[in-house]
């Protein structure tokens, strides 16, 4: 580890996006990193164990540091802010607004507060465009005019508009992540993306199930989305930390809209297999808040200087089954192969 080197602190760092941010740095020869996490009882801690860092700390105990000056003399290049909780099916209205909203505000004033501020790049979501009515311009002037269907997509939408009501937007980089997949998901439950259930379905039944579509419009498993690999995703965050890079809102997505059918028919191919594909009703507690399409619109941080190809979902699907039939390997676990 150089000895020179700032601090780079990622919060929800044993999850799936921080964790990945945290590999991919390793990969850029920056190690010195202080994780910060709520570990709990789940199984993202094996995602922790090949990174290298510098220092962890659960999440109660840094929030506990910062409010007592800890870090005040250190050289803290960026605070990359991944710690929410991204389950769009939570129902405690005041566990999410706690959790995603206070917590992100304390962060964001600590970074924006000192002599020198600190770079704040933290996850907001897709989420917050709703049915898409409105649009998936990453254009900030429009956040009003967005209407989330569910309380996740509003707690990352109250800390966009917290913001943008205290001219803060400017100084800080939210993105709106798209539908991210691949390792280090793996203990996300029910909300891990359907390539690691369908993987799970295939080894147990041969096929797997979709929701079929509650929507005239579109035909069972035509239902669409923007699925963007995780280490696509994490270099356009990481892109973010430059400081040349204006604050604001940046999609992080392809910008190419694909179906379910799409995705399934990736990863039969991809484990030499024939597609067998089964449609079951929608849970009608999901049907109100489903979204029926989503697609970024990178051209913000296109435009902003990144250039890196982005992986087509085929692509994306084919470096992730490798991991899935590895047994789940976290991202950094196997030598060699990244």
């Amino acid at each position: 580890m150089k000895a020179d080197q700032p601090l780079i602190v990622i919060t929800g760092a044993a999850g799936f996006i921080g964790s990945a941010l945290a590999w991919r740095l390793n990969g850029m020869g920056r190690n010195r990193l202080l994780l910060v996490d709520q570990l709990g009882t789940s199984a993202k801690w094996k995602n922790l164990v090949p990174l290298r860092y510098s220092d962890y700390m659960e999440k109660a105990d840094f929030l506990e540091a910062i409010g007592n000056g800890a870090f005040s003399g250190q050289d803290v290049e960026a605070v990359i802010h991944m710690g929410a909780c991204s389950a769009t099916t939570e129902m405690d209205a005041s566990y999410l607004a706690k959790n995603n909203f206070e917590y992100s505000k304390r962060l964001a004033s600590w970074c924006l507060d000192r002599a020198k501020p600190i770079r704040f790049i933290y996850a907001s979501s897709a989420a917050t465009y709703g049915d898409g009515e409105n649009g998936y311009g990453d254009d900030h002037a429009a956040l009003p005019n967005l209407r989330p269907l569910n309380m996740y997509g509003y707690s990352k939408h109250m800390f966009d508009l917290w913001n943008q009501a205290h001219s803060t937007l400017d100084q800080v980089i939210a993105l709106k992540f798209f539908n991210v997949y691949g390792p280090n998901e793996y203990h996300k439950g029910s909300m891990k993306s359907m390539v690691v259930k369908a993987y799970e379905q295939i080894k147990e039944t041969g096929k797997v199930q979709l929701f079929k579509s509650h929507h005239p419009d579109y035909r069972d498993g035509e239902q669409m989305r923007d699925f963007v690999y995780v280490k696509d995703a994490v270099e356009m965050a990481l892109f973010c930390m430059d400081p040349s890079v204006a604050g604001g809102t940046y999609n992080i997505g392809t910008g190419v809209a694909r179906t379910w059918v799409d995705m399934m028919n990736a990863l039969f191919r991809s484990l030499g297999k024939d597609p067998r594909i089964e449609f079951v009703p929608m849970p009608e507690i999901l049907r109100e808040k489903y979204q029926y399409y989503t697609k970024a619109d990178p051209g913000k941080i296109l435009r902003a200087g990144y250039s890196k190809p982005i992986r087509s979902l085929e692509e994306g699907v084919s470096d992730f089954v490798p991991y899935l039939e590895a047994g789940q390997l976290p991202l950094g676990w196997s030598p060699g192969r990244e």
